[in-house]
């Protein structure tokens, strides 16, 4: 595989979800409650910016009436401090704009995770997803929803989606790779960084292991669908497989502590350009 496209990597927290622990690790017994990052992952790339989700749609979370209807079940949104929008925010202080971006992948299409997409309907930035996640998330009401797929934030005939059908390669440098469980069509990303820019690369499972915990011990997560808890062991070890054969870090996707260190850490090598 090329080693060649990605030159930086920039970690974004769009927001956090105070949620039990259960959420993550299947059958938790701890009672144990979480502060879990909403994560975005920004890429610059030869071609441009490349954006891995999208965070929440604010709205959803500032109304109170909406908010009663998509969130408040046992998980709490949580937006950064301010009336702004996080993901606007987010790419500023990066020093990003989001004319910048050239293309835009989705994990998968939960709330925390596609509530941005609506910002490139305009833009007509190509928008990344498996097939069969779409083709769940516009099925019929209630499921999708009650599984934390909201409609409204990607039932949008100006998205210029790009459906996959498996692995597929969106920008030199950067795989999706399926990891389906947690959703039907759950994608992850192989990262890998140009030699120039230092080497080596991630893999980001985002939510096919929200927390460290799920990656080292292969702990179910909490959260499934049309299939069985140990189903979604699978693609854990399949990306640990994919990540030990390139020397890669398994980046898990919501966990409280490894995220802002790795934040920290890629900062200190790709400082922001503001």
């Amino acid at each position: 595989m090329s080693k060649s496209g990605v030159r930086r990597v920039i970690l974004l927290t769009l927001g956090w979800e105070d949620l039990p622990k259960t959420v993550s690790i299947y059958g938790d017994t701890s009672g144990e409650r979480l502060r879990e990052p909403v994560p975005a992952v920004l890429l610059g790339t030869e071609g441009g910016w490349v954006l891995l989700d999208t965070g929440l749609n604010p709205a959803l979370v500032r109304d109170a009436p909406l908010y009663r209807r998509f969130h408040g079940h046992g998980v709490e949104a949580l937006l950064p401090p301010g009336p702004g929008d996080p993901l606007k925010g987010a790419l500023e202080m990066a020093g990003v704009a989001l004319e910048d971006i050239t293309a835009v992948a989705l994990s998968h299409l939960d709330g925390d995770h596609a509530g941005g997409v609506r910002h490139f309907t305009q833009l007509e930035v190509p928008v990344h997803l498996q097939r069969k996640e779409l083709e769940y998330g516009m099925s019929g009401h209630p499921g999708p929803e009650e599984h934390g797929m909201f409609r409204i934030d990607y039932d949008d005939p100006a998205i210029n989606w790009r459906l996959a059908d498996g692995e597929v390669e969106i920008a030199p440098g950067v795989t999706a790779v399926p990891s389906p469980g947690h959703t039907p069509g759950h994608q992850s990303f192989i990262v890998d960084v140009d030699e120039a820019a230092g080497g080596g690369g991630f893999v980001f499972a985002f939510d096919a292991a929200d927390l460290t915990e799920n990656v080292e011990h292969e702990l179910p997560v909490g959260s499934f669908i049309n299939c069985a808890a140990a189903d979604t062991i699978e693609p854990i070890r399949h990306l640990k497989a994919l990540a030990r054969e390139r020397g890669y870090p398994v980046v898990p996707g919501h966990d409280p502590a490894a995220w802002p260190a790795l934040t920290a850490q890629l900062s200190e090598r790709w400082p922001a350009r503001v």
